[in-house]
């Protein structure tokens, strides 16, 4: 009987979060009916999804491109001008990549990889307020047991090809990315209109990820 509900309140929940692929993310913004229950509290999405997504529901989303984001070489650039994918996002605020940052980077890459024939409706990005070439690695051995790179911006090259490093040009980190800011080991999952709609934490299960992202994509249009 137990696994019985369980089954039914994983389907009710699925429900829920279909209906928010399906209303694109500005009118959810300006006043869906969706949308008003949830900041009424009439609504609690987290709680409706359970055990549905294996992240936790950021609500409301934040987007990208309201936050001044830069290249590596200074200049602007913005999200809606990347090719539209679901994006796996690891921050970093500390000017230094730790080995709790370089698991997180090590994650999103099997992640990605694992995702198969899936691979390329996928992206992988860092955002941090220091620049590459200003951040240390600050490791010696990679979570793969192999010797560490001399440099940060050589374990991008060599480790993360394909990855999108870019640099948040404000002080306003703490409000894009609070829950780094609490819990290091935390990351993110932005959908292919550049908002950051789940956030995710050290302790799951790459295999939960993927659940997760196989249910999205197999459910929009991104």
């Amino acid at each position: 009987m137990s696994d019985m509900h369980d089954d039914n309140q994983i389907r009710n929940n699925r429900l829920v979060l279909l209906t928010i692929i399906g209303i694109p993310v500005m009118m959810i913004l300006t006043g869906t009916w969706l949308w008003y229950f949830v900041i009424n509290g009439k609504l609690d999405l987290v709680g409706a999804l359970g055990t549905a997504n294996q992240g936790t529901l950021i609500q409301p989303p934040r987007q990208l491109d309201d936050y001044p984001l830069l290249s590596q070489d200074g200049t602007e650039s913005k999200y809606a001008e990347l090719p539209q994918k679901w994006t796996l996002l690891v921050v970093d605020n500390d000017g230094r990549c730790d080995a709790v940052c370089e698991n997180k980077l090590y994650l999103i890459r099997q992640i990605h990889v694992a995702m198969g024939k899936s691979l390329n409706r996928i992206d992988r990005m860092y955002i941090s307020g220091h620049a590459v070439a200003d951040t240390d690695l600050a490791v010696t051995e990679l979570s793969d047991e192999r010797p560490a790179p001399a440099s940060f911006a050589d374990y991008l090259a060599v480790e993360q090809k394909g990855l999108t490093a870019l640099t948040l040009g404000d002080d306003s980190f703490d409000r894009l990315f609070p829950e780094s800011m609490t819990d290091q080991t935390t990351w993110y999952l932005v959908d292919p209109a550049g908002w950051v709609m789940m956030s995710y934490s050290g302790d799951i299960s790459y295999k939960d990820v993927i659940s997760d992202l196989k249910f999205l994509l197999k459910n929009s249009n991104g």
